[in-house]
């Protein structure tokens, strides 16, 4: 809650992982996904699911301004980094960690209003020897989402840290079949980092909110 009587607003701005099937023709729809399991969770928020498949940070910055600015999030999440790396090694178009990062600070500058900021560290799982190679250029991409957050008072979630130690038990095919999207088991992982996170991140009423420097 934001206040006496009011409705906190959580907003989920992605790529796959967020959009998890959800009708885009309905702006209530929540897909199948971890965004779904956290309205679950918080039957007293209001929950906007804005997440596209296969959007990367420059996807998302182009459709920022008509879908997030226009959404007023009391809590606004972003969670991007996956397929900046994937189209390297399935497209061979690549993002390096400099262009992500130039392109990731853009979004933050653009955040409408002052919500509070969750920011998403991207996870990946490899399910085939090549998927190896990937972590390398993934590790350039978490590490800027966990600078950022540092840098703005954002709440971070460490979600391939989750998500890794939980492989480690379950087989990484039990968690992600692909290597990147989620089964419904890993679904609910990543709910529950978001949520831990949340709790965990909620400003105190002397605190008067998160602050952003960037």
């Amino acid at each position: 809650m934001t206040g006496s009587g009011t409705t906190e607003r959580l907003v989920f701005v992605g790529d796959s992982i967020t959009d998890a099937g959800r009708d885009r023709a309905d702006a209530t729809s929540l897909g199948d996904g971890y965004v779904r399991l956290v309205a679950a969770a918080l039957p007293g928020a209001q929950v906007r699911n804005l997440g596209i498949g296969g959007d990367r940070a420059v996807d998302l910055e182009a459709r920022w301004d008509r879908d997030v600015a226009a959404s007023a999030p009391d809590v606004l999440t972003l969670y991007v980094g996956v397929n900046d790396t994937w189209r390297r090694f399935d497209a061979d178009d690549p993002t390096s960690a400099e262009d992500f990062e130039a392109t990731y600070r853009r979004l933050l500058d653009r955040v409408p209003g002052s919500p509070r900021l969750v920011l998403v560290e991207p996870f990946l799982l490899p399910v085939r020897p090549e998927q190896q190679g990937w972590l390398d250029d993934l590790a350039g991409k978490r590490e800027v989402v966990g600078r950022l957050a540092a840098e703005t008072g954002a709440t971070p979630v460490p979600l391939h840290t989750v998500l890794t130690a939980a492989a480690e038990h379950a087989g990484a095919q039990e968690l992600a079949p692909d290597g990147v999207h989620p089964t419904p088991a890993a679904s609910q992982l990543i709910a529950d980092a978001w949520l831990a996170a949340h709790r965990s991140g909620a400003p105190s009423a002397a605190d008067g909110g998160a602050k952003r420097s960037a």
